[in-house]
């Protein structure tokens, strides 16, 4: 289908811009994962350098916002962790809401095996890391390694083009949307350190500010960005995480399909403002237009290219920043918080994700079609360990002490290098080489007749 051309007025200048090629790219999970992946090598190099100084001193360097007598004052690390990845998890629990209700998780056979792997590789990770750290002070980040990092896993898989098939791609899609699911739980559940009652009440009401704008048939975005942010400052007074309102807004707002009749109103103002271009007639159109397509999918059209290629690589630039000098290294080697976090992000993704997946699929509870083999699933699998943006966020909500923070983070990098190298090795030499994990649905051509094969039209002697 051929793109529409811009709309408006053609310019006097002609400004160029990106070949069709490269916005392709941008446009995809793959540009924001390149860009995440030079903001941590920035980070890195700048923490190491004679600069490193400069490094902390921006991250701890304090912004307010105020009102008259009410002010909010915070880091720009915390403005970062707790404001603008409020962002990434509303764009996460627009894309939940959106395939609950119109998507593949409505299919129960479609989400049964990725939901089951994603739950292996939620628990497999924490049961490793906690059999490394049963006590001690490294004991609470058995949180860091259960989140796989969507952006570099699927960024990974679109570098195989053909030979990694479409099925696998939205299988691991699934996959991550469940276990981020599971992620948002144990934040909200386990690093929630003290609670004021009082915030957490106003919360509720801006919960049920946006249940009736919903309930109402509201399709305007303002009213729900306003309440969005009643909420962010609610849920951050009340000590729970201030990124889980994202979550909570991308669930609520309403993603069902407009009626019929709502789409069918459109041309009617468009032939309006055909027949008489106004400001006021041209305000109708494009509001019938809005209207025509739901405000989950308004919203993440709008904050999806903010959250993959403004907050995610922010992200990594305010966390990535670890000192590798020889002392953290020689620490990092002996501390089994580095070797907890780093064998659950290989192992336990790999081996819980690739055996759940594995008995879902033979218990017949589920199928993996379109020509997906257990190759495919292991390197998958293993690819899954790459967890960086949640795993670096927990790790800053698991931890107190920066020296146990920056062990746990070189055991992310670590463990995340060797599972994208490896993951890239099972799909590139053992992808095509396994069985189906899913024959008898896959679409193979039907059995032959049995003899004598005649060709049509040529009848039987007997």
């Amino acid at each position: 289908m051929t793109a529409p051309p811009r709309p408006g007025p053609a310019l006097r200048v002609s400004i160029p811009v990106p070949a069709p090629a490269v916005r392709e790219f941008l446009a995809t999970e793959a540009g924001s994962a390149v860009l995440l992946l030079v903001t941590t090598v920035v980070a890195l190099l700048w923490a190491n350098s004679p600069w490193s100084s400069s490094y902390d001193d921006l991250w701890n360097t304090h912004a307010a916002l105020r009102v008259g007598g009410a002010s909010l004052d915070l880091s720009l690390h915390h403005w970062v962790n707790d404001g603008a990845m409020a962002i990434f998890f509303l764009v996460v629990g627009l894309e939940i809401s959106r395939e609950a209700t119109t998507g593949e998780l409505r299919d129960r056979r479609a989400v049964a095996v990725p939901a089951l792997g994603a739950l292996g590789g939620l628990a497999t990770p924490a049961l490793i890391y906690w059999l490394i750290n049963r006590s001690g002070t490294g004991a609470s980040g058995w949180g860091i390694a259960m989140s796989t990092d969507t952006a570099f896993v699927l960024g990974m898989l679109a570098l195989f083009g053909p030979r990694c098939p479409d099925r696998l791609r939205l299988f691991m899609l699934t996959l991550a949307i469940v276990d981020d699911i599971g992620a948002i739980t144990v934040v909200a559940v386990f690093y929630t350190k003290h609670v004021d009652v009082v915030a957490l009440v106003l919360a509720g009401v801006a919960v049920i500010a946006i249940l009736v704008l919903r309930w109402m048939g509201v399709w305007q975005l303002t009213p729900y960005l306003v309440a969005a942010l009643l909420l962010w400052l609610a849920v951050h007074a009340s000590g729970v995480h201030a990124t889980l309102a994202g979550v909570l807004i991308g669930l609520l707002v309403p993603a069902t399909p407009p009626r019929r009749e709502q789409i069918e109103t459109v041309p009617v103002f468009v032939r309006a403002l055909q027949e008489d271009s106004t400001a006021s007639r041209s305000a109708l159109a494009v509001s019938a237009a809005r209207a025509a397509v739901t405000p989950n999918e308004r919203l993440q059209h709008l904050l999806h290219p903010v959250s993959a290629f403004v907050v995610v690589p922010l992200f990594g630039l305010a966390n990535a920043g670890v000192s590798l000098d020889a002392h953290t290294l020689r620490t990092a080697a002996a501390s089994p918080v580095t070797h907890g976090v780093t064998a659950a992000l290989v192992l336990g993704n790999a081996v819980g994700i690739t055996v759940a997946a594995t008995c879902a699929v033979r218990g017949g509870l589920g199928v993996l079609p379109g020509r997906v083999r257990y190759g495919h699933l292991l390197g998958a699998a293993v690819l899954a360990g790459i967890g960086f943006t949640i795993s670096l966020f927990i790790t800053e909500l698991a931890f107190d002490s920066e020296e146990l923070r920056d062990q746990a983070k070189i055991g992310i990098l670590v463990g995340s290098l060797i599972a994208a190298t490896l993951g890239s090795l099972l799909l590139r030499f053992l992808g095509d080489r396994m069985p189906l994990c899913s024959p008898e649905s896959d679409g193979l051509p039907p059995p032959l007749p049995p003899q004598p094969w005649l060709a049509p039209g040529i009848p039987v002697h007997h």
